[in-house]
């Protein structure tokens, strides 16, 4: 197999863009997430996958629950915030962004995000670097009926291959 288009193959497969938040030791994380994907009508099931190494992957972990937020197009810029893990000393604030803790699974809630979705983890699966949460959907919010998602192929990143 030719290594070069095996990776130009697999970064095509379309993704929107996220953001995950969680708690852990007391300590809110937050990362951008592009590996999610519903699984399950009945119950309402999310797999993601988050790399192994992560400091949101230990956060998963740790309380087995998260938060997914959806970005609108144009939103390129709260994606690349979240490339990097936020500072601890933002006091109610995740890279500038205000958050609340989730009313069902405490995982942060970030206020100006067009709409978001807790979930519990019921299973887990460890493969090569990342790991893949199953998580049943237990509450969701809906700020902007009409925000069209933003995609990984409409900007300048890639996550894949």
């Amino acid at each position: 197999m030719d290594e070069d288009t095996k990776r130009a193959v697999l970064r095509r497969i379309p993704y929107g863009m996220s953001v995950m938040t969680s708690v852990a030791d007391g300590r809110p994380s937050a990362s951008t997430l592009t590996w999610l994907s519903q699984c399950s009508f009945h119950p309402p099931l999310l797999m993601v996958g988050v790399q192994r190494n992560s400091r949101m992957h230990y956060a998963i972990e740790t309380s087995g629950a998260l938060a997914v937020h959806f970005l609108a197009e144009g939103q390129d810029d709260v994606a690349q915030r979240f490339f990097q893990p936020p500072r601890d000393d933002e006091g109610g604030k995740l890279h500038g962004m205000p958050y609340e803790a989730g009313p069902v699974t405490g995982s942060p809630v970030l206020a100006d995000l067009p709409a978001w979705l807790e979930a519990r983890v019921t299973d887990r699966v460890a493969r090569g670097d990342h790991t893949v949460f199953v998580c049943e959907v237990v509450n969701a919010g809906l700020r902007d009926h009409a925000f069209e998602p933003l995609l990984l192929s409409t900007t300048p990143w890639s996550y894949g291959g």
